[in-house]
């Protein structure tokens, strides 16, 4: 495999790309586990040409802009299995002109007085995991031309408030390295979303993410304690304060605004000490519905254990967590000097009255899912290249009508998938827990027809939606809007609401560059 195309496409690193041998290897298990056949490993295609870059930088951009075919490509497509299909195949629809690496606030503000000038478009781009078309700059024929703005070099946490335990971290910070230079102050975010490797504090931010944690502040909305955003109209700075009740929150403003209102360069985030306590259970359900029935229980008593991850069947042994029909709930607590103990004797007592059984217990119970969980990324580019559709969407709902959701979502995404695909599945999790409903978070395997991947999955994604919304649920819970979500998004939000965010857009972006598409048409 050509680690160059690997680039473009995969999610793991120089050196990682995974090779024919390697394919071949897996393929029996993937075939075994699936109950359906693969197909012999795709060779990656070469890059196809990309059209002449339309944009040539002023003197003062020049030092920051890159027009190389590779730099270009990378930045024109996310991570969702559209792109990863697209990727493989050499096929870069909608390439920036010109990428664009700001050094600082005043080189963000350069960029978007030139783009604003000419009529380009800008892309903010941060670690490119979008897997709704976020970053994809297919802005449409109206522009001169698009640029995709890195924040690559806006890294690191440039200072730390240990008497608030709060961190002014920079957009561009990685996951890693926001939690390996918090490690010195003894802190942490407490953050990890699936992308923690690959994602950036400000993707995090502009997408309105949500991390790993199941419970308590999981949304990045609930650790922001002030955010700065580059806009055309100026820069938006709010005032760090633990509350405030001084109209509505600039803050919300900026959160979820996906790059269209302006470009987010840095922001005060609460942090924590590091957890030296933890402990864990694995317990089996007869039914994901009685396992949600304890998750309710758990929320609405009050308590909030940092893991709470309920398996359907399927999920359950898909990941190895549980094989015999059961479904699994995972639950884990952890402290940074308090003992957790107690707490975990209370969420097993409660589980148990709705008739939860302990299967394992102890800090590594449910370790099998947790490294599948970490590993799903990288297995899914190898699924991809063995001929699989695999793709994941999830939502949010009121416990009195999950129930429901979830049975009508598993029908119209399974008979879709018996449609185009002729055979597949569709698994359930429940990735976050409030005390008044949770987030249904669903996997789709299926045989794919190469060449025909595209509108397989955009058929069972427009099923699956349509289901959504149908139930009562939001369109997405954390994944964010983009393009992909956007026909539902527009259902779903409020009329008077539209209204005040075009008036948003057009004060702030009054050119319209910012991310043409994405939650608002150009």
């Amino acid at each position: 495999m050509s680690e160059t195309t690997y680039a473009v496409w995969g999610w793991g690193g120089p050196g990682e790309a995974p090779g024919p041998a390697e394919l071949e290897a897996l393929a029996p298990t993937v075939q075994a586990v699936l109950g359906f056949a693969v197909q012999p490993p795709e060779r990656p295609a070469p890059l196809r040409p990309l059209p002449a870059p339309r944009l040539r930088p002023p003197a003062a951009l020049r030092p920051l802009a890159s027009d190389t075919p590779l730099d270009r490509a990378r930045h024109g497509l996310g991570r969702s299995y559209r792109d990863i299909v697209r990727g493989l195949r050499g096929h870069v629809q909608h390439p920036p002109d010109l990428v664009l690496r700001p050094r600082g606030e005043a080189e963000v503000a350069a960029a978007l007085d030139w783009c604003g000038d000419g009529g380009v478009a800008l892309v903010p781009f941060g670690g490119g995991t979008s897997v709704v078309g976020g970053v994809e700059p297919a802005v449409g024929d109206g522009f001169a031309g698009v640029v995709s703005l890195d924040l690559g070099v806006l890294s690191g946490v440039a200072e730390v408030d240990p008497v608030a335990r709060a961190a002014r971290v920079l957009a561009g910070t990685l996951g890693p390295v926001l939690e390996e230079q918090l490690a010195p102050h003894g802190l942490t975010l407490r953050f990890f979303p699936q992308s923690f490797e690959r994602s950036t504090v400000g993707g995090w931010l502009a997408t309105r993410a949500a991390g790993h944690f199941a419970t308590g502040p999981t949304h990045v909305d609930d650790l922001v304690e002030s955010i700065r955003m580059v806009t055309p109209a100026g820069t938006l700075a709010s005032r760090r304060l633990p509350g405030s009740g001084a109209g509505p929150s600039p803050d919300r403003l900026a959160l979820g605004s996906e790059g269209t209102l302006g470009v987010i360069t840095e922001a005060w985030l609460r942090v924590l000490p590091r957890p030296q306590r933890r402990a864990a259970a694995l317990l089996a359900f007869d039914s994901f519905t009685a396992g949600a029935a304890a998750v309710r229980a758990l929320l609405q008593a009050g308590l909030r254990p940092a893991t709470c991850r309920l398996l359907d069947p399927t999920e359950a042994a898909l990941s190895g967590t549980l094989t015999g029909g059961e479904a699994a709930l995972l639950l884990g607590v952890e402290s940074a000097g308090a003992p957790v103990d107690g707490e975990l004797r209370l969420a097993l007592e409660l589980a148990g009255q709705a008739g939860g059984r302990v299967r394992e217990q102890g800090e590594r119970a449910g370790a099998s899912w947790r490294s599948s969980f970490r590993q799903a990324p990288h297995l899914r580019d190898r699924l991809v290249l063995l001929g699989v559709l695999v793709e994941t969407f999830e939502t949010a709902v009121t416990w009195e009508r999950l129930e429901a959701l979830v049975a009508g979502v598993l029908e119209a995404a399974g008979a879709a998938l018996r449609r185009v695909c002729g055979a597949g599945q569709v698994a359930c999790r429940l990735t976050h827990a409030y005390p008044d409903g949770a987030a249904p978070y669903f996997t789709v395997l299926a045989p794919a027809r190469r060449g025909s991947e595209l509108e397989q999955w955009a058929e069972v994604k427009a099923a699956a939606s349509e289901a959504v919304l149908a139930a009562g649920g939001t369109i997405t819970h954390h994944h964010a809007v983009g393009r992909d979500h956007r026909p539902w998004y527009d259902r779903q939000r409020p009329e008077p609401f539209a209204l005040a965010l075009r008036a948003a857009k057009a004060a702030l972006d009054p050119a319209g560059i910012l991310n043409p598409g994405v939650l608002l048409d150009p």
